[in-house]
């Protein structure tokens, strides 16, 4: 018999639907069902590698972490991941379709289609529910035509809806309401449930408009989910983590802020910590004077390095370098680090480019070919001033990078205070954010701290308990099952 499902909607991007997708996983795994993610399309630049070599959004990867399940690109058959604000790299299966413009891909979505249903019906033979993960709002009316993501594929595989608000920044009863009434009536029918997520404050005083929305749109609120501050991978741009420009903390490390910077979850393990204080950048004015610059991960490399260099900060960085800053650079950071990039195909630009000078910081060069290098990696780094630490995560890049590096261990290239290297999720194991903080305390004659980081791994299932135990508390869970059991739309009845 195929899986039941529920799918969870938004009012809007970052209401908080990935999350309240994974704790509806993982509520349904302790509850004793065997459950699995889905989200047929998702456009983001946080994407991770699987067990077998293919390439997802992370979001589903940690939905799949909640549900207690490998992560399988079944889960998230179409990503897209913007290279432009006009174009995108189109991930189908795990794969890289090609490069496509909004409209172009607009033009191919039906080809996909078939794609998706085969992935979610191959999901719902092996699972008992499937939960399914909408996109940014069911009434951007401009986008509903031959939509795939949201009312659209909620009719083709006839999952029942709960609609999600976000109250943080006010005007949720608009957002709901407005919402239900620009849909169609059939879409409207789907919607058995409202959600209204990130409450701070005293839920009563909430009481009176639930009553008068409730009346006015016929659909009952389910659950009023109060705010959280979680240590789970954000999904997109969206995450409040890259507006922070200030800390107290001694040691200050500055992650440069790209255009497209991608992965950017690589750094949440250093945010807990009481030595580092960790910094974003956009400016050249805004670097100062930190222990550590981090050159993260981007999308578009080339483009993030010529943006990098006319803003002034890389004049900026190569100074601080000079003074003897520690400088750090994951993916396309590491690339930029090196003597020469070139992109004699096109991959990376919209022409070809047969040499661009990096920063020349390490002895390293990249060439970008079409193919894409996707795998788990787990070992020890040899080099530089994070050598000995063990380290876990995995590397996703269409760069080829000479550097000579011993293929047995960690690919770190080193040069006096600088690192480079391809490995995302360095922090995650704890090890190199101890290592960090040691380092700086020693600088600064400062005691050495005797916390020790936790594994991000073991952090992310207690967040995931405390997630799901949260939104146990604050939902009308039983109704919520009963959703799930009994549906059957009028359309199929």
């Amino acid at each position: 018999m195929p899986a039941k499902n529920i799918m969870i909607q938004g009012t809007m991007s970052n209401v908080g639907k990935s999350l309240l997708c994974a704790a509806l996983c993982r509520i349904l795994r302790r509850d004793g069902f065997r459950c699995a993610p889905f989200k047929s399309q998702n456009m983001a630049l946080n994407s991770g590698v699987t067990p077998d070599g293919l390439e997802m959004g992370r979001a589903q990867i940690l939905q799949a972490q909640a549900a207690g399940v490998l992560p399988d690109v079944r889960m998230n058959p179409v990503l897209l991941k913007p290279t432009s604000d006009h174009r995108s790299q189109v991930i189908v299966n795990g794969e890289v379709l090609g490069e496509y413009s909004a409209r172009e891909y607009f033009a191919m979505k039906k080809e996909l289609l078939p794609g998706i249903l085969r992935s979610y019906d191959s999901l719902a033979k092996e699972y008992d529910v499937i939960v399914i993960e909408g996109a940014g709002s069911p009434a951007e009316i401009n986008l509903k035509e031959d939509d795939i993501v949201n009312m659209g594929l909620a009719k083709l595989v006839d999952a029942p809806v709960l609609l999600v608000g976000d109250i943080d920044p006010g005007g949720v009863f608009a957002q709901l309401y407005g919402t239900v009434k620009l849909l169609e009536a059939h879409e409207r029918s789907r919607i058995r449930g409202l959600l209204i997520n990130k409450f701070r404050g005293d839920v009563t005083l909430l009481t009176p408009g639930l009553s008068m929305l409730e009346e006015k749109l016929d659909i009952p609120v389910l659950g009023v989910i109060p705010y959280l501050r979680l240590e789970l991978d954000a999904e997109d741009s969206m995450s409040d983590t890259l507006s922070r420009r200030s800390h107290d903390k001694p040691a200050d490390i500055a992650i440069i802020r790209f255009p497209r910077i991608s992965n950017f979850t690589d750094f949440d393990p250093l945010f807990p910590h009481p030595m580092l204080g960790v910094r974003y950048v956009q400016e050249a004015g805004q670097l100062g004077s930190p222990d550590l610059i981090i050159l993260p991960g981007t999308k578009s490399t080339l483009s993030d390095l010529r943006w990098l260099q006319e803003s002034g900060l890389a004049q900026r960085i190569l100074a601080a370098q000079r003074r003897g800053t520690y400088i750090l650079g994951i993916c396309g950071g590491y690339q930029m680090l090196g003597e020469y990039l070139s992109d004699p195909d096109g991959t990376e630009s919209e022409g070809a480019i047969f040499q661009v000078p990096g920063l020349g910081l390490l002895p390293v060069s990249t060439i970008f070919r079409q193919n894409k290098t996707r795998r788990l990696v787990r070992g020890t780094i040899r080099e530089g001033y994070l050598s000995g630490v063990s380290v876990y995560g995995y590397e996703i890049h269409t760069g080829q990078t000479l550097e000579g590096a011993d293929p047995e261990t960690i690919p770190v290239t080193a040069r006096g205070n600088v690192c480079g290297t391809y490995l995302h999720g360095l922090f995650d194991s704890g090890e190199a954010v101890d290592r960090l903080a040691d380092l700086f305390a020693r600088k600064k004659g400062l005691p050495q701290c005797t916390c020790h980081s936790q594994d991000r791994k073991l952090v992310s299932q207690q967040q995931l308990d405390l997630l799901a135990d949260t939104c146990r508390s604050h939902m009308d869970l039983e109704r919520i099952y009963g959703i799930i059991e009994t549906w059957r739309s009028a359309e199929t009845v």
